[in-house]
């Protein structure tokens, strides 16, 4: 090939690199132009406004559930368990037997005591301890007077014949020694129906403690609730004070929380209270405001109070956690806006303000959450017109139309 065909060939070659080269260029600049002209393109948002409303504060806690009455119940007998009457997880009535204790001997002892007392009571002539005659008019203590009041007459007649000398001195002396005698008889008698009125008495007391002890042997429960623990088995000697068996009362419960010390004077005695349980989601219980401390917990900066809760039903079980819910007397207004008016980045809350036809983002300070809307505590003012639509995708200064 010669030289001359050489240089035109890459001649031509150039050129050709240089119209692809052109071309490239020219599209470059078409892409470019076109984006330039997607993002000058003013965005539809929807608009809403800051508003300011009347807000009543309430309090959201998380507490405890606990029992209004939990015992451990104690024998007050000594003896073998003789039958076990109810178990773990079992509902009881106030008064219902739940242990009985071997009862043999009291019953052998409260046997004794009441014949004595019976024995007590015929000596006396009485029907029962209620009804004692008075010491005066018990058969032995009449007869002593009989023969004491005929005694004084025989006396009489004698000193009156002895007056008229027709009866010697010593038939004087006689009826005086047979007065005399005849007193002491009384006294004695008299003396003896009080001492038999206060054996009585004494055998009443003893017969009542033998029952005591008797009835001791059946242990039973101290109210209305459910069998949390036994503590005994069958045929186990048991001693005064020993724990046998714990009862815990369900119906009512009590919820334990800390009210803190900002909004302890705007909640009072009373005051309903709603509670939400993992166990039961969808389901709202409802009580009251029972007792709040005078003093405030030093380590929490917080008041300790309880609430009753109505559980017939006994769905609610003590020691679980509970969210309270508790509206207080506090009212305030506030500023708000719809909670999804705000964007979230990098631990900073802030909207967009529609300021003409451009977006200003403004980070805000919130308070508490009010429903579907979000208290503002800074960043926005009253009748700011914010974006409300397409929040995750808006920017600073993009241009925007308002729907």
């Amino acid at each position: 090939m010669s030289v001359f065909a050489r240089h035109s060939c890459e001649s031509i070659a150039l050129a050709g690199f240089a119209a692809l080269a052109l071309t490239a260029a020219g599209c470059a600049k078409s892409d470019t132009a076109q984006a330039r002209g997607r993002d000058a393109a003013a965005k539809p948002v929807k608009v809403e406004t800051v508003t300011e409303e009347t807000v009543k504060r309430a309090v959201e806690l998380v507490g405890t559930l606990a029992a209004v009455d939990q015992v451990t119940i104690s024998s007050e007998a000594d003896g073998k368990v003789s039958r076990i009457l109810a178990d773990l997880g079992d509902r009881v009535k106030a008064g219902q037997p739940l242990i009985q204790v071997d009862r043999e001997k009291q019953q052998y002892a409260f046997d004794q005591q009441r014949a004595s007392l019976e024995k007590a009571l015929a000596q006396l002539g009485a029907p029962d301890p209620q009804h004692l005659p008075d010491a005066e008019k018990t058969p032995d203590v009449q007869k002593a007077n009989a023969d004491l009041a005929q005694a004084k007459q025989a006396y009489d007649r004698a000193s009156q014949l002895f007056k008229r000398t027709l009866i010697p001195q010593q038939t004087l002396d006689d009826a005086a020694t047979t007065l005399q005698s005849k007193q002491a008889s009384y006294d004695l008698s008299l003396q003896n129906a009080k001492n038999l009125r206060a054996s009585i008495q004494a055998s009443e007391a003893s017969m009542k403690l033998a029952d005591r002890q008797l009835r001791d042997t059946e242990i039973r429960a101290p109210f209305d609730g459910y069998v949390e623990k036994r503590m005994v088995n069958l045929g186990e000697l048991v001693k005064t004070q020993m724990p046998v068996m714990s009862v815990v009362r369900v119906d009512p419960l009590k919820v334990v929380a800390e009210i803190p010390e900002k909004m302890a004077p705007w909640i009072k005695d009373g005051q309903p209270v709603q509670l939400h349980v993992d166990a039961y989601p969808d389901r709202t219980f409802t009580g009251k405001v029972s007792r709040i401390s005078p003093a405030v917990n030093t380590a929490t900066r917080a008041f300790p109070f309880e609430a009753v809760v109505p559980n017939q039903d006994a769905v609610l079980k003590p020691g679980t956690f509970a969210r309270v819910h508790i509206e207080s007397g506090k009212v305030d207004t506030v500023m708000t806006l719809p909670y999804a008016t705000m964007q979230y980045r990098y631990g900073v809350n802030r909207v967009f303000l529609v300021e003409g036809d451009k977006l200003s983002a403004r980070e805000l300070k919130v308070g508490e959450r009010l429903g579907e809307r979000i208290e503002i505590l800074s960043g926005v003012k009253a009748g700011d017109r914010v974006a409300a639509s397409d929040i995750e995708k808006l920017t600073d200064g993009q241009r925007v139309t308002t729907k």
